[in-house]
């Protein structure tokens, strides 16, 4: 008992080194069976459980809906193929060792397929074992081998459209990122599936050729040693031999057949949700004309004098009776799919009163909502080879990297309201831009300066109000050489949608994403962000921060500066722009690297020391920032700063506006929609290694 007990204990110790022991044992007792003889009793049982085995393997072929499912076949057909040759140079040894002694010397089950099966003719065996070896070497397993390969060079050549396709739909918001996962690990699985498959149609293949000479083997040197060494006549030698040479052919070939059989089920099938059976019920039986023509002929055969006719009209009854089936099954299902649809449309006709509203009813807005009307649908459709869709995702991945959060998925859709040729960009529901396309033609866009005008329709860029013309393709050389910039209807959209969403980047970002900010600083630097969210600043107002960053053009990739900042001076203020304001001085650097690029000098606009005194008076009088500069000085100020910027433009300069800290903020707003690209810095923000230049000052 104590014995039992220490024995349970050992093994529970040592279960998860026992687990899995199985198949490796398996494997080497198969690879002893070539070195070490074996009884014929334990020959018989083995040769049973090959058979059994290779009958298995074949069913779960023919019930298994997708290949995939049956992933592990490969390895399966290797070592039926090993167990198999093993068992023919086992049985050969115990053949060639103790034939003389009669038909059971070599076991039970070879006695029986060389007496039974074949009557003990071996003149007869020798023919169906030929038969046999032609069957499974000429057809099925050449055949399944070409598939084989055909089918891995399609599965490889394919992984990149189907990769594309699956990032496509992760893009137009169709599945989810764990989706796209599951089928990315399911394109690389059917490739390695059909690559191995490749290589284990040749086990099949070399198997055959293996028993063709092992048969040859077996029958010479059984004659010889029974002659030479037994002494047996070259008759009684042929017909001992040769009956235990065909048995243990035989054997080892029906269960080559039923594995050359299961390899072609497994290469042929599709990727379809069915097993074999309903396909073939579906695809062979689906159609009851067929069976009523081929029922109608087996009929008229039969009544021709001197056909079978039982056989010609059993068929041709059973087929008839098929077709009748069939047809009554496809009735009662069109009854079934017109009693749903009247069901549907009386709910839909249903007084609205008597069904009562819920929150399936309320649908949520898009972050980001692209619109296209019905001609502009090939577009975003992969199946149609629409660009768009790869367009987009290259406008996300490059926003994402420079503003420094992962910009939402777009959901595209089609939109009847719209113009055929009109698409509409929309931010949380509300309408950011739209513009009319031609999908068909290219778009040239006049940078400035040209030498020539285009035939063509007059338009302006949706992107960035330039003129623009839309010419046809076979124009685009000689638009090119005129100084024209041309591109596709799909990179119109695309542009148009890069630049609303860069205008726009504070809307993108809300308090989902400031924590996936937060926890990505987290997994590298936990002790930084412990603490700041909600001890130091709620949620909101960090937030807040990132919005106003974005807003005036800085972006967030130095997510670790802004969380130290804020861990610094969040205990001493709780006001979202003084915050923003020691932000941007810790960014200075990245802001100025924006602005100006890596110029060793910064040309700088200033405002007059008067004009500034005054403008600081003007705020302190309205005691509302924003909202005090007296409308003359405003109109006065902005006219100065355009003439001030469009100079800066002309001389292919940053135009930059330097200022108080007390006025930038105010500033900043003043001119962010009127003066596109006019920088607007404090003192504070320039970095004490940079120098200026001062090119203008508004207000001497």
């Amino acid at each position: 008992m104590q014995q039992l007990t220490a024995m349970k204990g050992f093994v529970g110790k040592h279960q998860h080194l026992i687990k899995g022991i199985g198949t490796p044992i398996a494997v080497v007792a198969i690879l002893a069976m070539v070195i070490l003889p074996i009884p014929p009793f334990i020959l018989d049982i083995l040769f049973s459980f090959n058979i059994t085995l290779s009958m298995m393997v074949l069913l779960v072929a023919v019930y298994t809906r997708r290949p995939l499912e049956f992933a592990a076949f490969p390895t399966v057909l290797l070592i039926a193929t090993v167990l198999r040759l093993s068992l023919n140079i086992a049985s050969t040894r115990v053949v060639l060792l103790n034939g003389q002694e009669g038909g059971d010397a070599a076991g039970n089950v070879i006695e029986a397929f060389g007496s039974v099966v074949i009557g003990g003719n071996y003149t007869v065996g020798i023919v169906v074992f030929a038969i046999l070896i032609i069957i499974n070497f000429v057809v099925i397993t050449k055949g399944a081998g070409r598939i084989s390969e055909v089918t891995a060079r399609f599965t490889l050549d394919a992984m990149p459209g189907k990769q594309m396709s699956i990032d496509a739909d992760l893009n137009a918001g169709l599945i989810t990122q764990e989706e796209a996962k599951t089928r990315r690990h399911d394109v690389t699985r059917e490739a390695d599936f059909y690559g191995s498959m490749d290589g284990a149609s040749k086990f099949v293949k070399g198997d055959a050729i293996a028993g063709i000479l092992i048969l040859a083997i077996n029958l010479i040197g059984g004659i010889l040693i029974g002659t030479l060494q037994h002494g047996l006549g070259f008759g009684d030698a042929v017909e001992v031999y040769a009956l235990l040479t065909i048995g243990d052919g035989l054997v080892a070939q029906i269960p080559s057949l039923l594995l050359s059989v299961a390899t072609a089920i497994v290469i042929t099938r599709e990727n379809a949700d069915k097993d074999m059976g309903e396909d073939l019920n579906l695809q062979l039986a689906g159609n009851p004309r067929i069976l009523i023509i081929v029922g109608s002929i087996l009929f008229a055969m039969g009544i021709v004098p001197g056909m079978p006719h039982v056989a010609f009209l059993s068929m041709a009854l059973l087929c008839l009776g098929m077709a009748y089936l069939r047809i009554r099954t496809q009735n009662a299902e069109k009854e079934g799919v017109l009693v749903e649809e009247r069901r549907e449309l009386a709910a839909q006709n249903e007084p609205r009163g008597m069904k009562e509203i819920s929150w399936d009813d309320v649908h949520q807005v898009d972050t980001i909502g692209l619109e296209v009307g019905y001609r502009l649908i090939p577009m975003v459709d992969k199946n149609q080879g629409g660009e768009l869709l790869a367009r987009i995702k290259g406008v996300r991945k490059k926003l994402s990297q420079e503003l420094g959060f992962l910009v939402p998925a777009v959901h595209i859709r089609d939109n009847l309201d719209l113009g055929p040729n009109q698409y509409r960009i929309t931010l949380l529901g509300v309408t950011f831009g739209e513009a009319e396309i031609r999908p068909d033609w290219e778009l040239a866009i006049n940078p400035g300066q040209v030498f020539g005008k285009l035939k063509g329709e007059a338009t302006k860029d949706p992107a960035f109000g330039l003129d623009a013309v839309w010419i046809k393709k076979d124009d685009r050389e000689h638009a090119q050489t005129l100084g024209y910039t041309v591109v596709d209807a799909a990179t119109v959209v695309a542009t148009h949608l890069s630049q609303i969403l860069t205008n726009n980047a504070s809307q993108l970002m809300g308090h989902e994403e400031t924590q996936q900010l937060l926890d990505l600083l987290a997994k590298q630097q936990p002790k930084l962000v412990e603490g700041l969210v909600p001890d130091v600043l709620p949620l909101s107002m960090v937030a807040k921060i990132l919005q106003n960053l974005l807003t005036e053009g800085v972006p967030v990739r130095d997510f670790r500066t802004i969380v130290q900042t804020l861990a610094e001076y969040g205990p001493k203020s709780q006001d979202a722009d003084v915050l923003t304001a020691a932000v941007r001085i810790s960014l200075r650097r990245l802001i100025v690297q924006e602005a100006a690029g890596g110029m060793d000098e910064l040309p700088v606009i200033t405002l007059a020391p008067e004009l500034e005194q005054m403008l600081h008076q003007s705020l302190q009088m309205a005691g509302n920032e924003g909202a005090g500069i007296e409308p003359g000085l405003a109109e006065r100020l902005q006219q100065s700063l355009r003439e001030a910027h469009q100079q800066q433009e002309m001389n292919g300069q940053p135009s930059v506006l330097l200022t108080s800290g007390m006025l930038r903020n105010t500033l900043s707003r003043f001119v962010r929609n009127s003066l596109s690209g006019l920088h607007v810095l404090s003192y504070q923000e320039i970095p004490d290694d940079k120098q200026i230049r001062i090119v203008s000052s508004i207000g001497q």
